[in-house]
């Protein structure tokens, strides 16, 4: 049994024989041949869909390589849904603190130098999760330190409150506090 009648359950019309599949009445030469000609001609479109997509998606890529020593700004949440670093939703950080190359492992994984608050972390990172730091003589680094649990999340402790505030909806009361 034929891989096509056995999804399909019907037996396959090929273009020599476009009768029922009972009959097999053979088609002249001239039927072959347009056959052919329109299986080239759907080659063509295919191939020019195909390079007009191709030149749609290269637009947005570009390569990048870094060398060693250079800064690069590391990806905080290279998944969707895990928080690695610091805040949750909206104010979530894109990326975090420059870090600098230690090595190229290859063209697209490079060997980071990172603080000894991220030792649980791999150091080897491709290069979809790095972006080019452009150093800025008014940018201060400042290092906190942290207390990183095991799986890369801390705990933010309040020290202390600037305002409260009550907000009255329709039938009910919220109390709102700004801690810092």
């Amino acid at each position: 049994m034929a891989p096509f009648e056995a999804l399909y359950g019907k037996k396959c019309k090929t273009p020599l024989h476009w009768d029922e599949v009972g009959e097999r009445i053979m088609i002249g030469p001239e039927i072959v041949s347009t056959t052919v000609t329109m299986v080239g001609k759907i080659w063509e479109r295919l191939l020019a869909a195909q390079s007009r997509q191709k030149s749609y998606a290269d637009k947005k890529r570009r390569d990048i390589s870094f060398s060693r020593g250079d800064h690069v700004l590391l990806k905080a949440s290279p998944c969707k849904g895990i928080i690695r670093f610091g805040k949750k939703g909206k104010l979530n950080p894109r990326y975090i603190d420059p870090f600098e190359i230690l090595e190229e492992i290859s063209d697209v994984a490079y060997r980071l130098a990172l603080p000894p608050t991220l030792d649980t972390v791999h150091n080897v990172f491709h290069v979809s999760n790095l972006r080019k730091y452009i150093p800025n003589p008014t940018h201060i680094i400042h290092h906190d330190v942290m207390q990183w649990t095991p799986n890369l999340t801390h705990e933010e402790v309040p020290t202390e409150i600037i305002a409260r505030q009550i907000r009255r909806l329709r039938n009910k009361e919220i109390n709102m506090v700004k801690v810092l």
